[in-house]
């Protein structure tokens, strides 16, 4: 997350938008692989191996749900809106770039990371 928030700093802002979408568009695909890469944690200290974790979207949700958030859908529902918001309206469409929104996502991102590896 420390990283996508440093390309974030470099972008320039102009009236509460970001100038140039290419560091912004970075920022959220570092931030969705922090994601990825703190639910493979979780995983881990659950006690799968590296070749156990999931490959895909929906692999990871099913793993959050089995392993994760069992008997409590939340998480699931929250990794699903953050893979929504960062990873295709920011990563892949570039749809977010007013500032206000970029930072509620990038915040939402770090708080789901600090719910599953406290």
């Amino acid at each position: 997350m420390e990283n996508a928030r440093e390309l974030l700093k470099a972008a320039a802002i102009e009236d509460n938008i970001y100038l140039d979408k290419k560091p912004v568009r970075e920022a959220f695909g570092t931030a969705y692989l922090a994601i990825l890469e703190a639910i493979n944690e979780a995983l881990i200290i659950k006690g799968l191996t590296r070749k156990e974790l999931p490959k895909s979207v929906d692999g990871y949700m099913a793993a959050i749900k089995k392993h994760l958030s069992v008997n409590n859908g939340k998480l699931v529902r929250e990794f699903d809106s953050l893979y929504e918001s960062i990873h295709i309206a920011g990563y892949y469409r570039g749809l977010l770039y007013r500032v206000p929104a970029v930072k509620e996502e990038m915040k939402a991102a770090a708080d789901f990371i600090k719910k599953i590896l406290p």
